[in-house]
């Protein structure tokens, strides 16, 4: 079908920084493709929800295939979904390692691959990705090997994947996000939290949200890590 709406695949959708990223998307009139384990059917017939595991290869192509089908294009792909796991290196399983890499590389990697090649099509789009901060600023006191393993690569991959595809009109670019306020973190860690960052306090969804729409709106920016980290990335 042809469709003259864009539309945004958004991967962990259901909650915290997903579902505020759909939010956004959708205020502005675009066309939503919203995915995760959990995630419920929507009301609003802008909304396709496809509920899967994100680190199944199989629920990428699922996406992709039923997005296509209802919505005729793909424009943005959001890679949101990822997991933090915060334990001392030598006390990660394999099966620790297997679902993070599965969470955080392997649907990076099928998503964008799919999301891509579908762009190809349509002669140009936008993919960028959630990653994290702890890249480029370790903390002491807060294990993230295998959050710099992961999300580093997706820091490495986008810049590489946004040179490959610049004359083709697909811009690639990460949103690095300091410590922020979703579910997964209780109030009563907010103070210490908060005290992690220069600014002296956590950052709020509607801030990642904010710089997700920036990058997608500004068509000269690409292979760009944009921390959004209340100067994390910057020093202490």
């Amino acid at each position: 079908m042809s469709n003259s709406k864009k539309v945004v695949v958004v991967t962990g959708a259901s909650q915290g920084l997903g579902a505020g990223i759909v939010a956004g998307f959708r205020k502005l009139g675009y066309q939503v493709i919203a995915t995760s384990r959990s995630i419920k059917p929507s009301t609003d017939p802008d909304i396709l929800t496809v509920a899967g595991d994100i680190a199944d290869p199989a629920t990428a192509e699922k996406i992709i295939r039923e997005g296509v089908a209802r919505f005729g294009r793909i424009d943005t792909l959001v890679n949101n979904a990822g997991i933090f796991v915060a334990k001392p290196f030598t006390e990660y399983s394999l099966d620790d390692y297997a679902q993070i890499v599965g969470t955080n590389m392997t649907s990076f990697f099928r998503m964008s691959q799919l999301a891509i090649a579908q762009m190809e099509k349509q002669g140009g789009g936008h993919v960028v990705s959630i990653t994290t901060t702890l890249v480029d600023h370790a903390v002491e006191g807060v294990p993230s090997v295998m959050a710099s393993l992961t999300k580093g690569g997706m820091n490495a991959a986008t810049k590489s994947l946004a040179i490959e595809y610049a004359k083709r009109g697909i811009r690639v670019n990460a949103v690095s996000p300091g410590i922020i306020k979703t579910p997964m973190h209780g109030e009563e860690t907010h103070t210490a939290l908060g005290a992690l960052h220069p600014v002296g306090h956590m950052g709020e969804v509607e801030d990642i949200v904010g710089a997700v729409l920036y990058l997608d709106s500004a068509n000269f920016v690409t292979g760009e890590i944009l921390h959004v980290d209340g100067g994390q990335s910057a020093g202490h």
